[in-house]
């Protein structure tokens, strides 16, 4: 099975959104679990996130700071898209035998770091040592409106928050040892630093009819939007391609530009559907009857696949 199968199992097995245990109101297969209260606000909105070495990142390419700081924003990135305000986390390492004092604290500097920017203290956690770092966050955030993945209608139109193909440009960028033009240290720095969309996410919240986050790639995760709203996404080959600084990392890399937009992973935007604009997102296709995922270019309009990263699908690292 590939990943997106694992997780159809895991849904089958353990328990869904249907579950009759008192406060659950989404279980597997959104961006978080969401959890009903008996107060303000409403609902309590929880996710966990693992960078594995070898497989989320390599000591080679990025710091220790920015490994710590990564981990944290990939959880946050989840509770952001379902328009909450994070609340608090939990850090669960596991660190190999040639982690030295020194490594243990630059993680926990980034993390820290990474919570303080959004507001979100650590409270808790725990601590082993294994064959290979890894780091596990989970994290709480609350809302009055959590924004399925499963509410976009036809007509609605398609809206994205942060930029694509940014990160997966500045890993490739990081891997050749490319530096010294201001787009690909931009790129570089988007993969190193990535900062969840939180205000983006919450004030999307009250208009939102769908969103996913974007961290396996454009195209798949847009995917498993399309797929759980039942109905076809049009991008705009366009609005794909506006981010100057992108067209200008590729030309350098050689790459193309909507590729890495399209399929490039680590992005941490916010793809959202809506009737009206959101505040700090701009329009990037529509929302139409049907199934799966168009491209509306030049040329006409053309079906393209929902791919990007697969844990089980694919085994060289990401990172």
């Amino acid at each position: 099975m590939d990943e997106r199968g694992k997780i159809a199992t895991l849904a089958r097995m353990l328990g869904s959104s249907s579950s009759p245990t008192a406060g659950i109101e989404v279980g597997i297969g959104d961006d978080a679990a969401v959890l009903a209260t008996s107060h303000a606000p409403a609902h309590l909105v929880w996710t966990i996130d693992e960078q594995v070495e070898g497989v989320h990142f390599r000591r080679t390419l990025a710091s220790w700071h920015q490994v710590g700081w990564r981990s944290f924003m990939a959880a946050a990135s989840d509770v952001a898209a379902m328009g909450a305000v994070p609340w608090c986390a939990l850090s669960a390492l596991v660190l190999s035998d040639d982690v030295d004092d020194e490594a243990f604290a630059e993680i926990v500097r980034g993390q820290g770091d990474a919570a303080t920017a959004i507001a979100a203290p650590i409270v808790g956690g725990n601590l082993a040592r294994g064959g290979a770092v890894s780091i596990a966050t989970t994290l709480l955030g609350m809302c009055n409106r959590p924004v399925r993945r499963s509410g976009a209608r036809a007509g609605n139109g398609l809206w994205l928050a942060g930029r694509l193909g940014l990160a997966a440009a500045g890993l490739k960028a990081i891997e050749r040892s490319l530096a010294g033009t201001a787009a690909l240290d931009t790129a570089a720095a988007a993969w190193r630093t990535p900062m969840a969309l939180v205000r983006e996410g919450s004030e999307m919240a009250a208009a939102a009819s769908a969103a996913v986050d974007v961290s396996d790639g454009f195209a798949r995760d847009a995917g498993h939007l399309a797929e759980a709203s039942e109905v076809a996404l049009v991008f705009d080959e366009s609005a794909l391609l506006a981010d100057l600084v992108l067209i200008e990392a590729a030309e350098a890399l050689g790459e193309s530009a909507l590729d890495l937009a399209l399929y490039g992973g680590e992005d941490y935007a916010i793809v959202a559907t809506s009737d009206v604009p959101l505040a700090g997102f701009r329009r990037i296709g529509d929302v139409c009857e049907g199934q799966g995922l168009r491209l509306r270019g030049a040329n006409g309009v053309r079906a393209i696949e929902p791919r990007g990263f697969d844990h089980f699908a694919q085994r060289p690292a990401r990172a």
